[in-house]
């Protein structure tokens, strides 16, 4: 089941993708992509709603926005440095133990809406990431029965300034939080869409030329590890996003690095979980 939101930012209304690609209103079935959705065993109740209702659903229209396929979450937790390469194009140690940060969920943005340059940035960056979303409340788990508590899987672009998070103080969280700094979609694959997803290929885009292009069997930190280490310090809830880390091919990365300016096209995906663009402009209240 491929899972997808439309509608205006703030409004979006609940949808799927059926097996011929297209593009399905469920507001019928009332419920959002959210918290509240998946803890309740939202994905079994949907699927049997459409069985009995698939055939009378409308085709959203042609022109909608697509927006996040997860309601805003209760967390988005990224984690930095788990590809090798990307370590060492960063110049950081390859790390023996997660690193953790947080994305701010306001940051959260539909797939193709713009990237927001925020007021006096620098140095704005791109990163192509496999996101997990968890389907049940997770504490304490081992990572055994980790992926019992995955719900699926999207595209996610971690957008990231460089300047705000490394010369700024603090943590990261101040270069990973702006408005727009999370493009999550096209659409949520459910788990049983992806059966290893620790063998996808992911690639971005700059302007037309590939920049980065690698493979999820090079994460230093696999899906259950991440879970079982997450689940020790928090608790995970329905919905939450685990955002998984990227390859290397950064702009911090470039000798000499190289940012997002106004105009610039990033184009990205992940086998099997689509393809998502966003155009750089300024934020429009800078």
């Amino acid at each position: 089941m491929k899972l997808i939101r439309f509608g205006e930012a703030g409004k979006e209304k609940p949808g799927i993708i059926d097996k011929d690609g297209n593009y399905l209103d469920c507001s019928g079935f009332q419920e959002d992509w959210n918290e509240a959705f998946f803890e309740s065993n939202g994905l079994d109740r949907l699927d049997a709603w459409l069985e009995a209702n698939i055939a009378g659903l409308s085709k959203i229209p042609d022109n909608s926005r697509i927006g996040s396929p997860v309601a805003r979450p209760s967390k988005i937790i990224c984690i930095g440095l788990n590809y090798r390469k990307h370590a060492i194009e960063s110049g950081m140690a390859v790390p023996e133990i997660p690193i953790i940060f947080m994305k701010a969920t306001s940051s959260l943005s539909g797939p193709f809406d713009p990237i927001y340059i925020p007021k006096n940035s620098t140095a704005t960056d791109w990163e192509v990431e496999l996101a997990v979303v968890i389907g049940k409340r997770a504490k304490y788990v081992s990572k055994e029965n980790a992926m019992d508590y995955v719900a699926g899987y999207c595209l996610h672009n971690d957008v990231s300034e460089r300047d705000f998070q490394l010369r700024h103080g603090g943590q990261w969280v101040k270069g990973k939080s702006a408005d727009n700094f999370a493009p999550l979609g096209p659409f949520l694959a459910t788990k049983f869409e992806i059966p290893d997803p620790h063998h996808l290929r992911l690639w971005l885009k700059l302007n037309g030329e590939t920049i980065q292009d690698s493979n999820t069997s090079d994460l230093v930190f696999d899906i259950p590890y991440l879970i079982e280490h997450l689940s020790q310090y928090m608790t995970l809830l329905p919905g939450d996003v685990i955002s998984t880390g990227t390859p290397a091919g950064v702009g911090l990365g470039f000798d000499p690095p190289k940012y997002l300016s106004e105009g610039d096209v990033v184009e990205l995906g992940i086998d099997g979980l689509g393809v998502s663009r966003q155009v750089a402009m300024k934020d429009p209240e800078a």
